[in-house]
């Protein structure tokens, strides 16, 4: 039916762009959201591990890379925790909430190394 409409070539090629990533995701600003600033995060922070909150999808190698890509060294580990939802109850009205879990992530580094986090 090639009445109304202008007839295309069928045989033309298309570019194809190989992958290099192998499925990861090419922006990685939204895997590290922001490190942890805590009492035990510090003393982390003296043996060379660092924590930080990442996404809930992440993964180890996408934060692997997202470390060496921001910070511009190579992790030796990573390892990750899931942060639990908690319920919390407002104090003035007496209404109980949920305050939002989510996952956290131990990333180690080779002796001497470090990270400045502000």
């Amino acid at each position: 039916m090639a009445i109304f409409s202008k007839k295309t070539n069928t045989n033309e090629q298309k570019a194809v762009v190989a992958s290099t990533d192998h499925g990861m995701r090419t922006s990685l600003a939204h895997i590290l959201r922001n490190p942890r600033i805590t009492e035990k995060a510090t003393a982390h922070a003296l043996a060379s591990a660092y924590i930080f909150d990442v996404a809930p999808r992440a993964t180890k190698r996408e934060i692997m890379v997202a470390v060496k890509e921001v910070y511009k060294v190579t992790p030796q580990k990573v390892t990750i925790a899931a942060i639990p939802r908690k319920s919390v109850r407002n104090p003035r009205t007496g209404k109980v909430g949920v305050k939002g879990g989510g996952k956290k992530a131990y990333v180690y580094l080779k002796k001497g190394e470090t990270i400045t986090v502000a």
